[in-house]
């Protein structure tokens, strides 16, 4: 039998001062998966299989963050949040940060950063085929010690989606114009075949991203968030699509060709008129990314603002 090891208290090396003074903006562990199960009135809950970034500042008096336990704090820390019902994401990571504070006490800053695939039922235009699509979905929050500071939440997603180009659509219809010219067709139906029918343009597939800032009590839709990006592009995408659904999708989206810009300018106006009583203070990120067909290249717009400014660009007033 092994001799037992006389008991001792062992130290706590990163408390000790470090060789090199520094203060550090963030210290601790990432890629942190769990479950988080959220809330719906009257639904069964959704099931998330979130990842999680979790980080506290770091004085330069300090040697270290006790990462060689910090894991056994952050599942306690998440445990605790998950006990009671979840309703919304950013309140979760606000819990958390709120905690991790408690338990590091030499902190001053708390950050904790979330992300999950969100499950959403999709139905084909035209056949109704049922269908599921992930998209991202994302929440932060940073709280503070000093009582002068909020906490700061913020909540997003990301949806893919599919563009036409405006650009070579307006050459398609001008080279149509003229062939149809060439056949004789009276200039009347030309027009008419031209209001009926749009032209081909490239397209591209579109990653949308909205994040909005959120302050005390304002809640903001995850699902409108969704919606936003979705209904700003020129068509949504669809996992199964039956000929006649691909027919109309194609049609739909040629119908209403948009610039990398368009995209973010309309999220910019639909962000106003489905969230009114967020607070002129809200930071809003509104971003668009054309993976471009035609070119090795990815187009880019982005516009970040607090509400209050898009409102006064927009002369929109506050419902």
């Amino acid at each position: 039998m092994p001799a037992k090891l006389p008991t001792c208290e062992l130290p706590d090396v990163q408390a000790n001062h470090p060789e090199i003074p520094i203060n550090l903006t963030r210290v601790g562990v990432t890629n942190v998966k769990k479950l988080v199960e959220v809330a719906r009135e009257k639904k069964r809950p959704i099931i998330l299989i979130s990842k999680f970034d979790i980080f506290v500042d770091l004085p330069s008096s300090r040697k270290g963050a006790n990462l060689s336990r910090n894991s056994e704090v952050i599942n306690e820390v998440l445990e605790e949040a998950l006990s009671s019902p979840v309703y919304e994401i950013e309140d979760l990571c606000e819990a958390v940060a709120t905690k991790l504070l408690e338990r590091h006490e030499y902190a001053s800053r708390a950050e904790v950063r979330m992300v999950s695939e969100y499950n959403v039922k999709r139905t084909s235009p035209d056949t109704h085929t049922e269908c599921q699509e992930m998209v991202e979905i994302f929440a932060e929050a940073v709280a503070m010690r000093s009582p002068e500071e909020r906490t700061i939440k913020m909540v997003g997603a990301e949806v893919v989606g599919m563009t036409a180009c405006p650009c070579a659509q307006g050459i398609m219809k001008e080279k149509a114009i003229h062939e149809l010219r060439a056949l004789d067709i009276p200039e009347d139906k030309i027009e008419k075949f031209l209001e009926r029918m749009p032209m081909p343009t490239h397209n591209q597939r579109g990653r949308g991203r909205i994040s909005i800032q959120v302050h005390n009590n304002e809640k903001v839709s995850l699902n409108k968030i969704i919606h936003i990006i979705e209904d700003s592009m020129s068509s949504r995408v669809y996992e199964i699509l039956k000929r006649d659904d691909e027919a109309v999708v194609v049609y739909e989206a040629h119908k209403n060709p948009k610039f990398v810009e368009d995209c973010v300018r309309t999220m910019a106006q639909r962000v106003l008129e489905e969230f009114p009583n967020l607070s002129d203070d809200a930071v809003v990120s509104l971003v668009q990314i054309n993976e471009e067909s035609i070119h090795n290249h990815n187009a880019f717009a982005e516009r970040v603002a607090t509400i209050g400014e898009l409102r006064d660009e927009l002369s929109w007033r506050r419902g």
